[in-house]
């Protein structure tokens, strides 16, 4: 099996800038993406179990692994949710579907996506990891648009070794995540960076 165009873009490029930027002496010490979650929840529809069927169809489509499908864990009157009832999809993607995943999402979803300015660079959790929604599944070219039998919201979750925001940020903009333009003032401080989230 061939190696993946971009495991091979992180292995000969990647990993000595990061190391030149952020000043590392060893090679085990540059962050790596460790693993892509995808997921979606249709906890606000009035069909949750039929809807819970079409975004295992549309994740499965999108990643080409089939998603496992998440329960509540308590009732909710208010959405009359009950204990146990299913409420969304979610697939964790590795080794190589994960490098392809990336690959297509930099190169070819994103790209496509109407009146695209970039994705915002400030979704960092404090550890290095990064997530971003997506409203609609109809921004990734393996969905059909004849075949779509309802909108669907979904996250991607983008989980790296990273110690600190700024490393895991140094480390995707390396593999070419189309951020917007970072402003200086974002830093590193997850305090900041939640505050700013709070405005955004």
């Amino acid at each position: 099996m061939s190696t993946p165009a971009l495991l091979q873009h992180y292995k000969n490029k990647v990993v000595p800038n990061l190391k030149k930027k952020l000043g590392y002496t060893n090679p085990h010490q540059v962050p790596q993406l460790e693993k892509i979650v995808v997921t979606s929840c249709m906890g606000k529809a009035p069909d949750r179990k039929v809807a819970v069927d079409d975004a295992v169809a549309e994740i499965s489509k999108i990643t080409g692994q089939k998603p496992s499908i998440t329960f509540s864990k308590k009732a909710v009157a208010n959405f009359k949710l009950r204990e146990g009832e299913p409420l969304g999809a979610r697939v964790t993607l590795r080794g190589t579907q994960m490098w392809e995943f990336l690959h297509r999402f930099i190169n070819v979803t994103a790209p496509n996506i109407r009146d695209f300015r970039g994705i915002s660079p400030k979704s960092f959790d404090g550890r290095g990891n990064y997530a971003c929604g997506f409203s609609d599944q109809t921004i990734f070219p393996e969905i059909e648009l004849d075949q779509v039998k309802r909108q669907i919201g979904f996250d991607l979750i983008f989980v790296t070794t990273a110690n600190t925001d700024k490393e895991g940020r140094e480390l995707l903009i390396e593999l070419g995540m189309p951020f917007r333009e970072i402003k200086k003032a974002e830093g590193d401080d997850p305090a900041a960076a939640q505050a700013e989230l709070a405005t955004a």
